[in-house]
This record gives C-alpha cells, sequence and structure tokens, in this order.
C-alpha cells in the first residue's frame, strides 16, 4: 500500500466567519469549500495560542507552547528564541520514516542557526523568518524599537529575491513545482501562507472580485481568495500527478482575525477587526473563542469519509499524532506530546479523545470541558478588557461566550479553576 503524502495548510490571522464553508457572507472560497466537502470539516477546532509562533509550535510538536519554549510572540527574524532542541517536528519524524521533507512560507519559529527550518527537520525550505514581510518587496518591516527594515526571503538558508512577487502565489507556485517534482516519493509539506495578516496587499484581479465591498472588507476578501486559489492549485497538482486520493491534507490557521493597528484600517470611532470571527467573542491574542477557534478542514480521500461536519472538539496539537496516524506510523507517547490523534473521530465518527482543554497566553488562563468553558482574566485582543475576572460560559447555550454564569454555578466554576490551575502549575514546573 502506497504511503500517503501529507500537506499541512496553515493561514494567518484568519477568523472562523472568513470562509464560505464556515459562513463567510461576503468571502468565496470554493476551492477551501471543495476539500472540506472531500473530507472532515472541523467546527469546535482550537489553536493551542491566540497568537502565531507558539500555535505554530504546538501545530508542528504537538506539544503545549511552554513545552516548546515558544509561548510568546517571537521578535523580528534577527531574535534567536525559537523551538527547543527538544521539541521534535513533524518533519523530523516524517524524515525519520524517509519521507522528503519541504516547507514553504512563513517560519517565525526561530532565526539562530540551529533553529531554523534545515535544521529542524526540512529538507528544502523557501520564506521568511520574521512574523511578517511585505507581500511585494518581502521585507521586514514591523516598526519595533531598534530594529531597522531589513530584506527577509530565503532559501535553504541562503537569501533570495523576488522582488513584486506576490508573496502569497509564491508560496503556492514553490509548492506545485514541488508536487511535480517529487511525485514518485512521499513527501510531507508545510505551507504556511502569512496571508491575511498585515500588511494588507492583494493584487489587482482580487481586489476586482470584491470592488462591490468597502475597502476593508475588499482587501481582506481578496487576501483570502488569493489563499483559496493557491489550496485550489495545490489540489490539482496532486490531481495531475494521481496523489490526491492518497495524500492527507490538514487546513487552518494559527489564531483569531486580528485588531491590531498595523492593519492601518482604523475608523475614527470603531476599530477594524481585519476579519470575522464569526458568532465567536475576542480576537487574536483572546482566550475567548474568537481567538482561538479556527476553521479547519482535514481532508483523505483513502480513509476518511467524504462530507462529514464534525463538531467534536480537536486542537493543534492534536495533529501531530493524528497525521502519523493516518501515515501508519506509531503514536509518540503521552509523555512525548500532549495532542491526541483524532482519526477515530473523522474515520469512525468516535466522540473527542479529550475530556478537557487547556490553554495559557501570558495572565490569561482558559479551559473547556464538554459544553462548558472557563476564561480567567480574558481579554478581547491585545489591549482591550472585558470585566469578569472569571468567566462561565455554556458554549452549547451560549457560543459567543457573552454570559457569565459562574455566580449561577459556582460549585462547577470552582472546580475548573482549580484544574485550570493545577494544570498550569504543572505545565510551569515541567
Amino acid at each position: 500500500m502506497r504511503k500517503p503524502n501529507c500537506i499541512v495548510i496553515y493561514c494567518d490571522d484568519l477568523g472562523y466567519g472568513d470562509l464560505g464553508c464556515f459562513g463567510s457572507d461576503a468571502i468565496r472560497t470554493p476551492h477551501l469549500d471543495a476539500l472540506a466537502a472531500d473530507g472532515a470539516q472541523l467546527t469546535s477546532w482550537y489553536s493551542n495560542s491566540p497568537v502565531c509562533s507558539p500555535s505554530r509550535a504546538s501545530l508542528l510538536t504537538g506539544q503545549y507552547p511552554m513545552r516548546t519554549g515558544v509561548n510568546h510572540i517571537l521578535g523580528g527574524r534577527r531574535g534567536t528564541n525559537g523551538l527547543s532542541p527538544a521539541s521534535k517536528t513533524l518533519a523530523q519524524r516524517f524524515k525519520d520514516h524517509g519521507y522528503r521533507t519541504a516547507g514553504f512560507g512563513k517560519w517565525h519559529l526561530g532565526s539562530s542557526p540551529e533553529t531554523k527550518p534545515n535544521q529542524r527537520g526540512f529538507d528544502e525550505f523557501f520564506g521568511f523568518m520574521a512574523g511578517c514581510i511585505d507581500y511585494y518587496s518581502h521585507i521586514f518591516y514591523w516598526g519595533l524599537p531598534n530594529v531597522n527594515p531589513v530584506h527577509d526571503l530565503w532559501h535553504n538558508g541562503k537569501e533570495v529575491w523576488s522582488n513584486g512577487r506576490y508573496m502569497t502565489e509564491l508560496i503556492t507556485e514553490k509548492t506545485v513545482d514541488y508536487i511535480q517534482t517529487h511525485k514518485e516519493e512521499p513527501f510531507f509539506l508545510y505551507v504556511a501562507y502569512n496571508a491575511p495578516h498585515y500588511p494588507m496587499h492583494a493584487p489587482e484581479k482580487y481586489m476586482e472580485r470584491y470592488k462591490h465591498l468597502p475597502w476593508d472588507r475588499q482587501v481582506m476578501a481578496a487576501m483570502i481568495s488569493a489563499v483559496d486559489d493557491g489550496v485550489g492549485e495545490i489540489a490539482a497538482a496532486l490531481k495531475r500527478a494521481d496523489l490526491y486520493e492518497d495524500t492527507v491534507i490538514f487546513f487552518s490557521s494559527d489564531n483569531g482575525p486580528s485588531s491590531e493597528s498595523r492593519n492601518f484600517l482604523d475608523g475614527t470611532e470603531d476599530v477594524y477587526y481585519g476579519g470575522s470571527a464569526g458568532i465567536f467573542r475576542g480576537h487574536k491574542a483572546s482566550l475567548f473563542d474568537g481567538g482561538i477557534r479556527e476553521p479547519a478542514i482535514l481532508s483523505y480521500p483513502r480513509r476518511i469519509p467524504k462530507g462529514q461536519v464534525c463538531d467534536e472538539v480537536g486542537i493543534m496539537a492534536d495533529i501531530t499524532p493524528t497525521i502519523l496516524d493516518l501515515a501508519g506510523f506509531p503514536v509518540p507517547s503521552a509523555g512525548e506530546i500532549d495532542g491526541l490523534s483524532v482519526v477515530p473521530m473523522v474515520t469512525a465518527g468516535a466522540p473527542t479523545p479529550h475530556s478537557r482543554l487547556f490553554w495559557e497566553y501570558g495572565d490569561q488562563l482558559a479551559v473547556r470541558e464538554g459544553k462548558w468553558k472557563l476564561v480567567l482574566n480574558g481579554k478581547l485582543d491585545f489591549s482591550r478588557s472585558q470585566p469578569d475576572a472569571v468567566h462561565l460560559s455554556d458554549l452549547e447555550a451560549d457560543p459567543g461566550e457573552r454570559i457569565n454564569l459562574k455566580d449561577i454555578h459556582p460549585e462547577l466554576a470552582n472546580r475548573l479553576e482549580l484544574e485550570l490551575r493545577s494544570w498550569y502549575e504543572e505545565l510551569t514546573h515541567r
């Protein structure tokens, strides 16, 4: 039996409500909708963090962010923080099983020599080290104190130049070329689109699709459509190579939509939030669902039944054991990783393997147990707070987490808080 190819496609700051199949009222995503129809649309899928670097660390290692050494936003490409050497990446695990491995797009998991992608299991890497770049010049100029603008585009550790090429299209092109070149051998690909993260850049052909929308929504929709077309090209390349049925594809985003001022779309009265979290409360940097509940799709036509809409909960750390399981390889032990395989969930309709999910970010903590979700010191984004230090929600009755039930269910709130703080204490002392 042929070993399956595996592709992880990750977006940046994509909101839960910004895909057609997840209910967008304006953005057309036919290729992602088709991918969802070919597998499982995961409607209760969570990131391990409400910001990008920790989320990516969990996705690629199967561990909680703090265990990877990446539990905060990394600085620019000159920074030295990155994945702990003890945290094994999916690329390293697939290399151990004889796969070719490649990454295209955003890294943001360290830029010191030992933390770069080629040292973390990727045979090939084309992309950038920082958290964001100009989509056309590929220059990092975040505006941090004492950090000068710097060109940030690399191929296997060597600086390369593609000035004027739209980054989303470059990532797609490199991925398609790789599939065509390596179709005879099993591969693992990490396709990390930086869209729709700021700066807000989109080609004219995509802007034209949404000329009926106000400019702020127009550019966001255009950026997401460029990703959708990219996913369509990747799927088409797999089909041309007769690989689609034998390829595991996971698609999601690192965290919820951004409300950062660097989107430069702030109005005089209202903050523009960059994208839609759908019905959920909170944005990027929040442990309310708007910051961590992500649109997610898992497709593998050879094994995963088509047309599923699965509302069982999962988390990014589950991807490492799940993809290894689907590929027929041993799943790392619970002491080595924190994620759990959701293969029975998407192939046989089994319930989630999780009794609880936990999060930490800054001084925020959160836990979900069944329909109940407790958030401590919850914020709405990087700067906006909300009044309740302890917030208990019934997600079945109130998926937007607007109603605080801690005074109605004090014993439940106290128990969940104790268990959450115990988890955090154990995590920080491992």
